[in-house]
């Protein structure tokens, strides 16, 4: 990001030493926005949008820690990175900062030279931060013109084929036949089902994450008894596979800190993907341990695995290999089953070898 397109917000309370830091990097070619307290600081940001935000620490009514927490509370200015400059740089106030989102300290007293290297590297970061996520993005639509349709339609398709035969022909078709149309429809149905819930629910996901005090009061007001939920959940996949004998259960007892439905649908993407993924007469194994602050489960399989590039590329809307395969389903399930986790302030990890297996391991907090 070059200088003279970045606009940068100072908020201190020292008139002097801020028209000095603005002069300064005024020379340097950014845009310059003045703020002389936190409250007024907050109300410009949300305005102005700037690209990096120094604000001091030491400020009356409303102090450089506040200020912090209602940048990051509005999800507006969630996202602008923040330097807080102090005179007082001790340990306890910097971990409180980094606590409270802050990206870097800049340490007073400080020269013009080295404010203006913790400048551009923040905008740096920021930049390169900004071009990864328009890549994703890019990824992203990208997949859903490729893969959007053919998933809806290959479902739609099959309910109108099989509607359109018993619509035309029954009089010539034997209960057996009827019986056999109507299961391929039902499973069409589910399919389509099944779909559009992953849409909505990524939907959903991405809504929530976007409101950090929504994503506090998620962290901080659900409590979920793990052992019994998981156990349903396997055992109602392995059988809709018609692989119950293939699953294998080691699981205790614990607390998580999730909704009942978000951490089934996490369980249940998992299971799905182990069972599709690996051939029947193979072990499908869903294990749980207790650790002093997180639930940990993983699900582990005996199938085609992923290589490190594949994990590495995981993401909504996007299927590995799916000629080869011939897989159904729209490759959300991994994606969602992670963003939940992240969601919740928990930890998703992969272990998978090509060709012998895969182990999905969740850690969520108790």
């Amino acid at each position: 990001m070059e200088s003279g397109e970045s606009k940068i917000l100072i908020i201190d309370d020292e008139a002097p030493l801020r028209q000095l830091i603005c002069a300064a990097l005024r020379g340097k070619g950014f845009k310059m926005l003045e703020a002389e307290g936190g409250h007024t600081g907050v109300e410009l940001a949300r305005e102005q949008l700037p690209d990096l935000i120094l604000c001091d620490v030491m400020m009356p009514k409303v102090d450089g820690f506040a200020t912090l927490a209602a940048l990051r509370q509005d999800a507006t200015t969630a996202a602008i990175p923040c330097i807080l400059m102090t005179g007082r740089p001790d340990s306890a106030g910097m971990r409180h900062g980094m606590s409270l989102g802050a990206d870097d300290y800049l340490p007073k007293p400080f020269t013009i030279e080295e404010l203006f290297v913790a400048v551009q590297a923040r905008l740096k970061k920021q930049q390169a931060i900004k071009q990864l996520a328009e890549k994703q993005l890019a990824d992203l639509r990208s997949s859903i013109s490729l893969a959007l349709p053919h998933e809806l339609f290959t479902p739609l398709s099959g309910i109108i084929g099989f509607a359109e035969i018993i619509s035309g022909d029954i009089a010539h078709l034997d209960p057996k036949d009827i019986s056999e149309i109507g299961k391929a429809i039902l499973a069409s149905s589910k399919r389509l089902h099944r779909l559009v819930e992953n849409f909505l629910i990524y939907a959903q996901i991405e809504l929530l994450n976007a409101d950090p005090a929504k994503v506090k009061t998620l962290r901080q007001s659900h409590r979920q008894v793990a052992r019994d939920l998981l156990e349903a959940t396997a055992l109602a996949q392995s059988i809709s596979f018609e692989r119950k004998a293939d699953l294998s259960l080691e699981l205790v007892e614990g607390e998580v800190a999730i909704l009942e439905e978000y951490l089934k649908k996490i369980v249940s993407e998992l299971l799905e993907n182990a069972f599709k993924f690996s051939d029947p007469g193979t072990r499908v194994t869903l294990k749980s341990e207790i650790h002093p602050r997180d639930y940990q489960f993983s699900v582990a399989d005996m199938g085609r695995g992923m290589t490190p590039e594949q994990i590495a590329g995981i993401g909504a809307y996007m299927q590995f290999e799916r000629k080869m395969y011939e897989q159904q389903g729209s490759g959300l399930g991994l994606a969602i089953a992670k963003r939940l986790t992240d969601l919740h302030g928990g930890t998703l990890t992969i272990q998978s070898t090509p060709g012998a297996g895969t182990t999905v391991t969740i850690s969520l907090p108790r």
